[in-house]
């Protein structure tokens, strides 16, 4: 369980493919806390730490998680949004994030607000994932507020100090990002198409 609240912007230091499977290596300063099996969610995917050395440590993505997410345009040298799974009595300062990538979507505008930045995203509407005006979503594992829906296209504004800290100062208009529809919001729809 996450929050979408990012810890620190890690950099892929390597990435070695073994049959369908895709081993990642990733540099991060909290590198010396981690655990051998313990979940750290990339770019809002839910990955296992299987080995730690030094400063780096690695995860292995499977082929689903390939499919799905925007793993398959990382590279040495790109950053990634990190955050380590919640634990038990700490605040919850974003919102309930599990870290299981729902689609991708592309951003297609960027826009300088004078202090903040908004973004805007389209997805893939056959998945028929939705998002309200003031819902959370999750973008990159960066938790968000919703601030304008349409259908299969939405909207979020970024402070300051989200810009700085996270992936979002390098995103621009055509890059594909990992999307995590809100949990709650899922089961509504879910009881809704049971009915």
């Amino acid at each position: 369980m996450f929050t979408g609240i990012i810890e620190e912007v890690g950099e892929i230091v390597s990435l070695q493919k073994e049959e369908e499977n895709l081993h990642i290596k990733v540099k991060a300063t909290f590198t010396p806390e981690l655990k051998i099996d313990q979940s750290v969610a990339h770019n809002g995917v839910c990955l296992t730490v299987v080995s730690i050395e030094d400063d780096t440590y690695k995860v292995t993505a499977i082929k689903e998680t390939l499919q799905k997410t925007n793993f398959g345009h990382l590279k040495k040298g790109s950053f990634v949004n990190l955050e380590r799974g919640m634990k038990l009595g700490d605040r919850l300062d974003g919102h309930i994030v599990q870290g299981h990538v729902d689609q991708t979507a592309i951003c297609t505008k960027t826009e300088d607000a004078g202090g903040s930045w908004n973004f805007t995203f389209e997805y893939d509407p056959e998945m028929q994932n939705i998002t309200i005006e003031k819902g959370s979503i999750t973008v990159n594992g960066v938790s968000l507020t919703v601030v304008n829906s349409e259908k299969n296209r939405f909207s979020v504004s970024v402070i300051p100090y989200t810009y700085k800290h996270t992936t979002f100062e390098d995103l621009k208009e055509g890059d594909k990002v990992n999307l995590e529809f809100d949990v709650i919001g899922k089961y509504v729809k879910r009881i809704n198409e049971l009915r």
